[in-house]
């Protein structure tokens, strides 16, 4: 098991010369288990996962902290015989492992009140529940559609300096990292369909992407933020220079395949530059918790060139894949406990994490409760949200997502989950275009 020897290699490395007595070890173990509702009930997930968590403290200046995920991941992949061969083993039985976070922390280095935090790290951004407008500094990590606000730790140098009330924090992110994107099944609810002129049958679909130099000048991002208390309420205000992590078509090559209509459609992305100005509080309102998140993205102009054939033969035509105009995404939410133990959240967004552009951001309403029964050892939540595209013309521009949940805890530190993700709409908006990938699943984790 090689990856394992080097991934447990780059775990010591992380904390070299230091006692195993001196470090503190925690993580969890996971199993993940869904199945189609529809389309003959398959196996849709299939997952276990291992995941070691390691800190320490050599001394009141610093602190190392690291993790990394062990998971068997997918089921079998077999096309041919020699796929079941030893050195294919992995097909037969895919596992893999991922390099979560490890990074150093400096306190008051070379000035009292400054920190520095070195290396492979999460940078989280916003005060919303999970869907954070001003929370751009990692790539976003979108393998498993249904957990909002999953973002892969990137190799950055983030710096804080305390200043009275203030708090500025400064980050570089050297290389550029794009978001990982979900299985072809879910795709279709973050891409936009592609529009063909009429008469044009496709025939095959294929892609190129390219991704910016890896230097500083074209590959490099960089943040700052300044935050403050006041009258009980916490506030930031943050801007952002870099890159959006989600491709973007910035050619389209139609090639004629017969005489019938028939074409190969080629496309190729790229990955625009764009600045953020942020702003975000949170806070109370007597005994119920209220946020608030907005950004203003101001991303750089990019033209699509089409080239397509006609009756006089193959022409080029160029047209705004976007403008170089600000937008604005928002959140707003509050949740509240009620004496008898009911806790309900809520959130309305405008412009989910893939929109981009003005006119292309939709509204979305999110609603949750949770209730615990017997001594805490069952919870119940009831959960789900609206996509709302168009309101003037909302029978044809809407749709629904629920996921009701049973939470079993038999044992400290274990929780067992069953539940359903139920979705229903037209097929104009994001969620309506996945309609029928309704999926039941089991869960159950234990942390340690």
């Amino acid at each position: 098991m090689p990856r394992f020897f080097l991934s447990f290699l780059m775990f010591m490395l992380v904390f070299p010369s230091i006692a195993f007595s001196e470090i503190e070890i925690g993580g969890y173990i996971k199993t993940d288990n869904r199945i189609r509702l529809q389309d003959g009930n398959k196996l849709t997930w299939n997952e276990n996962q291992l995941d070691l968590k390691a800190e320490v403290t050599p001394s009141e200046k610093t602190h190392l902290f690291g993790e990394f995920m062990l998971r068997g991941f997918g089921l079998p992949k077999i096309a041919e015989t020699k796929d079941l061969q030893r050195t294919e083993k992995d097909k037969a039985y895919p596992w893999a492992i991922e390099f979560k976070e490890a990074y150093i922390d400096f306190y008051g280095f070379l000035l009292k009140d400054l920190d520095l935090r070195i290396g492979r790290q999460r940078i989280a951004w916003g005060t919303a529940d999970e869907l954070n407008p001003t929370d751009n500094l990692n790539p976003d990590d979108f393998e498993d559609i249904w957990d909002f606000g999953k973002k892969l730790g990137t190799n950055s140098l983030k710096a804080t300096y305390y200043l009275g009330d203030f708090t500025l924090t400064g980050v570089f992110i050297p290389t550029f990292t794009p978001a990982v994107l979900p299985d072809s099944d879910w795709a279709s609810a973050l891409s936009p369909s592609m529009s063909i002129p009429e008469g044009l049958k496709i025939q095959n679909i294929s892609d190129q992407i390219t991704l910016p130099e890896n230097n500083p000048k074209k590959g490099s991002m960089g943040a700052v933020k300044v935050a403050k208390s006041l009258f009980n309420y916490d506030f930031s205000l943050s801007y952002f220079y870099g890159r959006d992590d989600l491709p973007l078509v910035d050619r389209v090559f139609i090639e004629p395949v017969d005489t019938l209509g028939s074409v190969n459609v080629n496309t190729r992305l790229c990955y625009p530059r764009m600045q953020v100005v942020g702003l975000d509080m949170a806070g109370a309102v007597g005994d119920v918790g209220i946020w608030a998140e907005g950004a203003l993205f101001i991303p750089e102009k990019v033209e699509m060139t089409t080239i397509m054939p006609t009756q006089s033969g193959m022409i080029s035509q160029k047209s705004t894949a976007l403008k170089d105009q600000g937008y604005f995404k928002y959140v707003v939410g509050g949740d509240y406990t009620f004496k008898n133990g009911l806790y309900v959240n809520g959130q309305f967004l405008h412009g989910f994490y893939h929109e981009r552009g003005k006119d292309n951001l939709e509204d979305y309403f999110m609603l949750g409760f949770e209730k615990k029964f017997f001594n805490d050892e069952l919870k119940i939540t009831l959960a789900g949200g609206a996509e709302i595209k168009k309101f003037d013309d909302l029978k044809d521009n809407y749709a629904t997502i629920m996921f009701p949940e049973i939470s079993y805890y038999p044992l400290d530190n274990t929780e067992i989950l069953l539940g359903v993700y139920l979705i229903d709409g037209k097929e104009t908006t994001n969620f309506g275009r996945v309609k029928e990938n309704n999926e039941g699943y089991l869960k159950v984790k234990y942390s340690f």
